[in-house]
């Protein structure tokens, strides 16, 4: 296989915050793994949270080019693991498996979801994420996309005023995200409400390490609550079968299609929902995550649609959540020109 690697700045359509971070921009390294004429794309993004850095992905990734090139490129499981032995991070796996798993669909020329023995006959419906900012803000976003599943980003003292008044302008079900900013108190007092105001779950209200409070939360309170933050690999799953009613996959924290589709194996074993998730990703990352609709319950993977510019072509969202699958094989990403 022949590698290459492509750093790109991705511009948000809008300043986009979350209970610890805002940001404008999206810094990304896009991977390309090439064979015969096919070439199969990965991505994987900066993170301040998990100290990921694009120029520390591309030394890393290129520390290993040997290793890559002359692996199979017909054995996406086989590189990941070879990664994995060299030590590389989760951030870089998940880039090369992607483009591993892109590339060997088109050479087989079927979409990944087939070659893994699902149909698309019933997916989930992506939820669209209203980032964390004024209510005025949050209104105004929610307006600009009409959508039937919102992710609402909390995580301040005014949380249930916020959902409140959100409510106000839609029927669309909610969830909300805290990002760890609330605690296990606060997390059963809101929950209280938050039902009442047709929120379906919450994900990752409290620190990833909270344990204890968790499992006071997961004795108290009313509505489901999803890991995030405490489920990156999985090795996370079964201590999470413990405390929460579900696992939200990121292919970036685990490593990569190949790890997420064990995790969903293993949250099924244990009586676990199971959602995938994205960074602010284009939609390179994003028509990965398509490819495992057909095995989730829920799915947030609207990262391509905060983007002011894409810079790929592949799994495009219609209004209402409709999915347009690519007619290319694998994936079915292409980089624009």
């Amino acid at each position: 296989m022949k590698l290459a690697l492509h750093p790109y700045t991705l511009t948000l359509a809008h300043s986009f915050g979350i209970s610890r971070e805002r940001h404008d921009q999206q810094e990304t390294l896009i991977v390309a793994l090439s064979h015969e004429g096919e070439t199969g794309y990965g991505e994987a993004t900066a993170n301040t949270y998990y100290k990921v850095r694009i120029p520390d992905l591309v030394n890393e990734i290129e520390r290993a080019r040997a290793l890559i090139e002359n692996a199979s490129p017909t054995d996406p499981q086989a590189l990941y693991h070879l990664l994995r032995e060299a030590h590389l991070s989760s951030f870089a796996c998940c880039a090369l498996d992607m483009a591993a798993w892109d590339l060997f669909g088109k050479l087989e020329g079927k979409p990944l979801y087939q070659l893994w023995g699902t149909t698309m006959e019933k997916y989930p419906v992506t939820n669209y994420t209203i980032g964390l900012d004024t209510i005025e803000v949050m209104v105004a976003k929610m307006k600009e996309i009409p959508w039937p599943v919102y992710k609402i980003k909390l995580g301040t003292d005014r949380d249930v005023a916020i959902v409140t008044e959100l409510r106000k302008h839609t029927d669309a079900i909610f969830r909300v995200d805290a990002n760890c900013a609330w605690k296990a108190r606060e997390t059963i007092e809101n929950a209280l409400a938050l039902k009442e105001l047709g929120v379906e779950f919450i994900e990752q209200p409290l620190p990833a390490d909270d344990w204890v409070g968790m499992e006071r939360v997961a004795h108290r309170c009313v509505l489901p609550v999803m890991a995030d933050e405490s489920c990156l690999t999985a090795s996370d799953v079964s201590a999470c079968a413990l405390h929460f009613s579900g696992i939200n996959i990121k292919l970036t924290k685990c490593g990569g299609l190949t790890p997420a589709r064990q995790m969903i194996q293993n949250a099924r074993e244990l009586g676990l929902k199971v959602m995938v998730g994205c960074m602010t990703e284009s939609t390179v990352g994003i028509s990965a995550i398509a490819q495992l609709l057909p095995q989730l319950d829920y799915v947030d993977m609207d990262g391509a649609m905060l983007l002011k510019s894409d810079i790929a072509t592949g799994v495009r969202l219609e209004e209402g959540g409709r999915i347009i699958l690519p007619a290319l094989a694998g994936s079915g990403v292409s980089l624009l020109p």
